[in-house]
């Protein structure tokens, strides 16, 4: 199947609007990109992030004509600024198959092995844990999940138990117990995550090893290692309850942190953190350290 894919930019007072009109008009679905090269870090959690120039891109059936869409949307929004209207039809892919051509076997440390389906590694003392693209954030490709995974496969992990805080595909909690770690907590605040982490513990074969909840259902507890992959901001938000996490000289791993974010992150867990100094990856930085 093939389909009109439709995009118009507007201010980020107008995005939203626009983006629910397309839907209401028989949008399938419907994106948004910056039009101004403007940087955005951190979205709030459950916020939609909008630019100050926004591209707004909808897909629509082929019984859809653009030009009627474009006509439809100028009346609507007639006030409002809408400009550099495109139209393409594209043809259907499977986004994953297509995902999956840049995709390829990454090792991690000389331990950890991180693969798309048949295409595994199998290597004297090393694991190998398959994962595709899904639902969730992380396969590995990207530099704070690698600074995470370096971090894992590099360190002893038999018998420790493991809080993956905020775990997108829930890598690191699977990666941790397939590096010999007895058991993992996978918490993060989208459902999506909780679904993704059970299914990459399924293909693993560590589901019986693995707790995945939102975080209301957790039932705090101290860990030997605690890892959080998320963003600067909310890591000096939560950096109390992040470090009651960990047991004394617990083990603390800290990510989604830019280069400049990292004194920031540092200050906010100085105090019960002996933080070593910063690894960096890119344009990212990840910190590690022992509770005091």
């Amino acid at each position: 199947m093939s389909w009109h894919q439709i995009s118009v930019i507007t201010d980020q007072n107008t995005a939203l609007e626009v983006s629910d009109f397309f839907s209401e008009i028989g949008a399938v679905s419907v994106t948004y990109m910056d039009a101004e090269d403007q940087p955005v870090y951190e979205p709030a959690p459950g916020e939609t992030k909008i630019w100050n120039q926004t591209k707004v891109i909808a897909l629509f059936e082929l019984d859809h004509n653009p030009e009627s869409v474009k006509t439809l949307t100028s009346s609507r929004f007639k006030d409002k600024p809408l400009s550099d209207w495109f139209y393409e039809t594209l043809k259907d892919q499977t986004w994953e198959r297509t995902w999956m051509k840049h995709y390829h076997p990454m090792k991690f440390g000389d331990s950890l092995w991180v693969c798309p389906t048949g295409q595994e590694k199998i290597e004297d003392r090393t694991i190998c844990m398959t994962l595709d693209p899904g639902l969730a954030f992380g396969t590995g490709t990207h530099a704070t999940t690698a600074l995470c995974l370096k971090w894992l496969a590099n360190h002893n992990l038999k018998n420790k138990t493991v809080i993956d805080y905020g775990c997108g595909s829930g890598i690191l909690a699977v990666a941790s117990l397939l590096l010999g770690a007895k058991e993992a907590y996978a918490i993060d605040i989208d459902p999506q995550a909780i679904t993704a982490t059970l299914a990459n513990a399924e293909k693993n074969n560590v589901q019986d090893k693995i707790k995945c909840c939102l975080p209301e259902q957790f039932t705090s507890l101290q860990a030997d290692i605690v890892i959080a992959n998320i963003l600067a901001q909310p890591l000096c938000e939560l950096s109390e309850s992040i470090t009651a996490l960990l047991k004394p000289s617990g083990q603390l791993v800290l990510s989604g942190i830019l280069k400049e974010q990292a004194d920031s992150v540092i200050n906010a867990y100085q105090n019960s953190i002996q933080i070593k100094s910063p690894v960096t990856q890119e344009d990212w930085c990840r910190l590690d350290g022992v509770k005091l």
